[in-house]
């Protein structure tokens, strides 16, 4: 059995004949705690339609003790720990590839229903975002895009190493809130820093919101989806 088959899976299909095959799919990646629902309210605000079908995945990560929040249990993709004294962080690295190893299996099972990875979005919010730049970064195969909101880059010092050939030239939109007091914009645009750096083209944005997604994000996210998605 593969891992990704032991996790909980929403799905929806917008933009088109619900029981048409999909023209597109979007893997979205929610952030600590949440679980595969909690951006199925997004995805419907979204409109679409100028694609044709696409299909949204909304997988709920496994549950396991979060160290930041004292060993309590909950969803997440891997473990958090506090910061060290000097503000230094260190990553679950274990943890980090076992997700990506969950998410790559969600990729290849959408191409395996017949959306190939270049009609496939990877998306995700905070944690969530964390995951879709290690996993996405490092796919095999190129896909239509990456949507990272309200995160960081994980593993930053490996990506440019680790991160495939495919992936050298896909399209990146990079959001974040000037006011987040969970995931600081210095992490969002230290990101973006090192993907520039690295040679991507990163789609930044800022708004002045919290930890969370607003009006703004939401229509600026919806005419990028539209340009990588709506021509087939």
């Amino acid at each position: 059995m593969n891992a990704s088959d032991r996790i909980e899976l929403r799905e929806l299909v917008t933009g088109g004949d619900p029981a048409a095959q999909p023209v597109a799919s979007i893997v979205v990646l929610h952030g600590l705690g949440a679980d595969g629902g909690d951006f199925v309210p997004i995805a419907q605000e979204l409109d679409l339609s100028a694609v044709g079908p696409v299909r949204f995945v909304f997988p709920s990560a496994p549950v396991r003790p979060v160290t930041i929040n004292g060993g309590y249990e909950m969803r997440a993709w891997y473990d958090i720990y506090p910061p060290g004294p000097d503000g230094s962080r260190r990553e679950d690295e274990a943890g980090l590839r076992a997700s990506q190893a969950i998410v790559q299996q969600l990729l290849d099972r959408e191409a395996a229903r017949g959306v190939p990875p270049e009609r496939t979005v990877l998306m995700g919010f905070s944690q969530g975002c964390a995951m879709t730049l290690l996993a996405g970064l490092r796919a095999p195969q190129r896909l239509a895009g990456l949507v990272g909101l309200s995160g960081y880059l994980p593993l930053a010092e490996a990506t440019d190493a680790e991160r495939s050939a495919a992936s050298a030239d896909v399209p990146l939109f990079l959001a974040h809130g000037e006011y987040d007091d969970v995931v600081v914009i210095e992490r969002g645009l230290g990101a973006r820093d090192v993907l520039t750096t690295l040679g991507h083209v990163v789609d930044w944005h800022r708004y002045p919101m919290a930890h969370e997604v607003c009006g703004q994000e939401v229509a600026d996210l919806n005419r990028w989806l539209v340009a990588r998605l709506g021509h087939r």
